[in-house]
C-alpha cells in the first residue's frame, strides 16, 4: 500500500497539513500499526508525546517517548505548551504543542499516538483531525496480548482492562473503527481511511 501514499502526496490535498489521531486501549494494537505506518509512508510525521512514566528496557528517549520528570510535565501543562495531556494508570502523557503546530503550518501530515482523554481534547482543539480508534477483537484477546508481553503485575492488568472496557464503549465517538484481528488488514484499513478522503484538507 505504499503506492497509496506516493500518488496522494503527488495531489495538492497532499501539501496541506492534516492531523490523525489514532487512539485504542492499552495492548489493542496502535503502537505497533502506528509506527508500521509510518515506517511506510514518508509522507507521514508521528509525533513524539512526553510522558512522566518511567521508560522500559526495549524504549528509546525521544524516539518512544520523551521521559520527562513529574515537575518538568507540570511546568509544560502549566505554560500551555501542550496540545493535550492525560494521566493514566498513574502517569501523565501529552502532546507537546508547538511541533505539531509547526508541522501543520508546513503543510506536512501529523500522526498522533493518544489516549482516549486526549483525543477528546484533540477535537475540540482540531475539529477537523481525522481519528481513528483501534478495536481489539475481543476483551479476553485483550488480555492475552497484555498478558504476553509481559509488561505489567497482574492488577496493573485488570486497571488496564478495566478502562479497555470503557474506552471501547466510547469507540463510535472516532470518525473510523479499525478492528485489528490481523495486523496488515487492520494497517491497510488504516492507511485507507487517512489517503481517501480527500475533503479533509479542504
Amino acid at each position: 500500500m505504499g503506492g497509496v501514499g506516493a500518488r496522494a502526496k503527488d495531489e495538492t490535498v497532499a501539501r496541506r497539513g492534516i492531523l490523525f489521531v489514532v487512539s485504542s486501549p492499552s495492548g489493542a494494537g496502535k503502537t505497533t500499526l502506528t509506527r508500521t505506518l509510518i515506517e511506510k509512508e514518508a509522507n507521514l510525521n508521528l509525533s513524539v508525546s512526553v510522558t512522566t512514566r518511567a521508560r522500559r528496557p526495549s524504549e528509546i528517549d525521544g524516539v518512544h517517548y520523551r521521559f520527562i520528570s513529574t515537575r518538568h510535565f507540570e511546568a509544560m501543562r502549566a505554560g500551555d505548551e501542550l496540545l493535550e495531556w492525560a494521566e493514566v494508570h498513574g502517569n501523565c502523557y501529552g502532546t507537546p504543542r508547538r511541533p505539531v503546530e509547526t508541522q501543520i503550518q508546513q503543510g506536512n501530515w501529523v500522526v498522533l499516538e493518544i489516549e482516549l482523554q486526549g483525543a477528546r481534547q484533540i477535537r475540540r482543539s482540531f475539529p477537523q483531525a481525522l481519528q481513528i480508534f483501534i478495536l481489539p477483537p475481543s476483551l479476553e484477546e485483550l488480555e492475552h496480548r497484555l498478558r504476553r508481553r509481559g509488561q505489567d503485575p497482574e492488577e496493573a492488568i485488570a486497571r488496564r482492562l478495566k478502562r479497555a472496557q470503557a474506552e471501547i464503549e466510547a469507540a463510535s465517538e472516532f470518525d473510523v473503527q479499525v478492528m485489528n484481528d490481523n495486523l496488515q488488514d487492520a494497517l491497510e484499513k488504516i492507511e485507507l481511511a487517512i489517503f481517501s478522503p480527500v475533503e479533509l484538507a479542504v
